[in-house]
């Protein structure tokens, strides 16, 4: 049975590529002629084909697009022009699976085909490894000024009920800047986005949603997200969020993913302050071009290499922290977890809140090694007033010592083997 094969190739490159795949003796066929991005996208949601060939300046093309094609199974061949080499970088920045010359004869539709059947044979999935330039394509833009280690990606995430995610992720931030590793804060939350607020920046600022659409355009690099993202401290840089939460569409999951990786070159760590929702609408599901206003805190978690769960410590927060600890795994979300307690007082947790707390979570969740954050409303409120961190407003607070233990258990998490990491954070 032959494969189909969706073409959406401009110019006379185009009748050259469907000779080459109708001279495959039935292996390959073309099922479509595509004439925009619309039709390619709507046959490849229908099944039409198992590999797309598609011009690299084919309007609207870009990162979400091909993430569609691949969540509908299809193999992606980008087709560049020699002659316009950045374009052929920005496609491959896309994700494609391979990238061709635009053929002028048989010959170069001849090796573009055998191409598109070397990644259709091959045991990956499509998209998951990176493309592979093509001689003439031109060479990959190394990027500038790349740190010697990957950095690490710490996702703060917490149940409804605002439980001090964003105090949390804020002061985590400073801490592990303070402590002599470069760091990036990074506003995620799609519901309530408020660091701009705490750290004193203008919430207008582009930030997140211009290094998402950077990401989706294949032009996303170090230099580009670190004038996106303004110094607060020594170093410690700033990706605010969305100003409204009806903003949530302009961050896709798979621009984000983009945006995580390039992170990791930028700083040492990047800590996202994440929204508190991971349930998938069951209604935009079933349509795969829709946006998911929890893709966002999706991403996050999938690309951490440890998730802070923060919870509040009272009756109703510790449940919810339960039932969240409890989401989490069912989802595959954040195998390595270091989980905090904020706000932990006697007037809702009895005499001996921290004794209560420890309990309450070792019986309910067999977790026996939680942080646990005293509420310290004065020192938190002067921060807040000043727009500072702990660190910079009130440094001997108890609340600021804790959070620089949360910061020294990250660290350590981290510096840990990657066999042992599970061990260490639980």
């Amino acid at each position: 049975m032959s494969v189909g094969v969706l073409c959406a190739v401009r110019g006379t490159a185009e009748s050259i590529i469907v000779q080459a795949v109708e001279g495959t003796n039935g292996r390959l066929s073309v099922t479509r002629r595509c004439a925009d991005l619309t039709e390619l996208l709507a046959a490849a949601e229908a099944g039409l084909g198992r590999i797309a060939v598609v011009s690299v300046d084919l309007d609207l093309l870009d990162r979400e697009s091909v993430d569609v094609l691949h969540r509908s199974g299809v193999t992606v061949v980008g087709v560049g022009d020699p002659s316009r080499p950045w374009l052929a970088d920005r496609l491959r920045a896309y994700g494609v699976d391979v990238l061709a010359d635009a053929p002028h004869d048989e010959a170069g539709a001849g090796d573009l085909v055998q191409g598109a059947l070397a990644a259709l044979d091959s045991p990956h999935a499509p998209g998951s490894r990176p493309a592979a330039a093509p001689d003439g394509v031109g060479p990959e833009r190394a990027p500038v000024a790349p740190r010697d280690v990957e950095g690490a990606v710490v996702a703060v995430w917490g149940p409804t009920g605002a439980p001090g995610r964003t105090t949390v992720a804020v002061n985590l931030a400073a801490e592990l800047a303070a402590s002599g590793g470069t760091t990036l804060l990074v506003d995620a939350d799609t519901y309530g986005g408020s660091v701009a607020q705490v750290v004193g920046l203008l919430d207008e600022a582009p930030g997140l949603a211009a290094a998402a659409r950077a990401a989706a355009q294949g032009t996303l690099d170090l230099h580009q997200l670190a004038r996106l993202a303004p110094v607060l401290a020594p170093d410690l840089r700033v990706l605010s969020g969305v100003s409204r939460a009806d903003r949530w569409p302009e961050l896709p999951a798979s621009s984000l993913d983009v945006v995580w990786s390039v992170a990791r070159g930028l700083a040492r760590w990047t800590v996202v302050d994440c929204g508190f929702c991971l349930e998938s609408d069951e209604v935009l599901t079933f349509d795969t071009r829709a946006p998911q206003r929890n893709g966002a805190t999706i991403s996050a978690l999938e690309a951490a290499d440890v998730v802070v769960v923060v919870g509040a410590a009272d009756p109703v927060g510790i449940q919810r922290l339960v039932r969240g600890l409890g989401e989490l795994t069912d989802l595959g979300l954040g195998s390595t977890r270091v989980v905090v307690v904020n706000r932990v007082r006697a007037s809702v947790a009895g005499p001996r809140p921290g004794e209560a707390v420890a309990g309450a979570l070792a019986r309910y969740a067999g977790v026996t090694d939680a942080h646990l954050v005293p509420d310290d409303r004065p020192a938190l409120d002067a921060a807040l007033l000043e727009a500072r961190t702990l660190r910079e407003a009130v440094p001997g607070s108890p609340a600021r010592r804790a959070l620089a233990a949360v910061a020294a258990r990250v660290d350590a998490t981290v510096r840990a083997p990657v066999g042992v990491r599970e061990v260490v954070a639980h």
